[in-house]
């Protein structure tokens, strides 16, 4: 199992309220990787040691998940986005180049549009925009994927389905239909994840992510015809029947922000970093190449 994680130094600092872990690598300008729902920190695994050899790699647990605090409010994107504010300052980075995917990509949407002055650029990986998603929510999207919206929008019952022992079924189900490849996990790999939503509280963290959804709905209206002024790099993964196979994703990002890169990855499902990690790293490295951290 040693032998699945990167060389990297963890931290737990207590910002806003709650207690945030968070691992860094490297030196050089800030690049910040915010993880999707079911990862953790963990999976930018195959990001941090290509990205830490030129820069300073910043990976948080987002509020709700992994080793960081799971209150029972405040998972809105404009709070969440807040999180990663906070860290900034404690770490000392003014600006910042921001990955995020999945969830962690609504966290950096959120960011581009609230934080304009603190984000140099901007990666989006497998995601649309959460009013986007709502205003098109239908049963042909919930068959493909999205169940786990409404689903995971019940109180309570979830937790009391997967809880107790069923954890393994339900993310290894998931991971299996969000790849393009079913094996793409190891049983080591996806245990780490399993053993992760065995702690207290994570399943109810992650779930109160997706059940801000009508507050996050709301936020992304108010502004919705404000552009995010710094460049933006957005890729998918074609065979993602969430994403890629759901949505025109570079029409939708080109109605997001004033300068976008929209890039298909191909034999792809949603995890795309850990499924074609040499792909999405070779593009990470060409779009973060003149980022310098000023």
């Amino acid at each position: 199992m040693a032998g699945l994680y990167p060389e990297v130094t963890h931290h737990s600092v207590r910002l806003n309220g709650l207690r945030h872990h968070y691992v860094t690598a490297g030196d050089g300008p800030p690049v910040y990787l915010l993880h999707g729902f079911p990862e953790t920190w963990f999976g930018w695994r195959k990001q941090i040691p290509v990205l830490a050899q030129r820069y300073t790699v910043v990976a948080p647990d987002l509020r709700g998940y992994g080793l960081s605090d799971k209150p029972a409010v405040g998972y809105d994107k404009r709070t969440m986005a807040n999180d990663v504010v906070a860290l900034m300052d404690h770490l000392g980075h003014q600006t910042i180049a921001l990955v995020g995917h999945d969830r962690g990509a609504r966290v950096s949407t959120r960011f581009a549009k609230d934080h304009r002055g603190r984000v140099d650029r901007l990666v989006i990986l497998d995601n649309v925009p959460t009013r986007v998603l709502s205003s098109t929510f239908d049963l042909e999207r919930a068959r493909a994927g999205y169940w786990i919206f409404p689903f995971m929008g019940v109180p309570d019952l979830p937790e009391k389905l997967i809880g107790g022992g069923n954890e393994e079924a339900f993310l290894t189900h998931l991971f299996r239909t969000w790849s393009y490849n079913p094996q793409m996990l190891s049983a080591d790999e996806v245990d780490v994840y399993v053993k992760n939503y065995q702690q207290p509280g994570t399943l109810r963290g992650s779930f109160a992510d997706y059940r801000a959804m009508a507050e996050d709905t709301a936020q992304d209206i108010e502004d919705e015809n404000v552009l995010i002024d710094c460049p933006v790099l957005t890729m998918w993964g074609a065979e993602s029947d969430v994403v890629g196979k759901a949505y025109d994703v570079a029409e939708v990002w080109h109605g997001m922000a004033k300068d976008v890169t929209a890039i298909p990855i191909p034999e792809c499902g949603h995890l795309c970093q850990e499924e074609r990690p040499d792909f999405v790293n070779a593009e990470l490295l060409k779009f973060l190449a003149s980022w310098n951290g000023s």
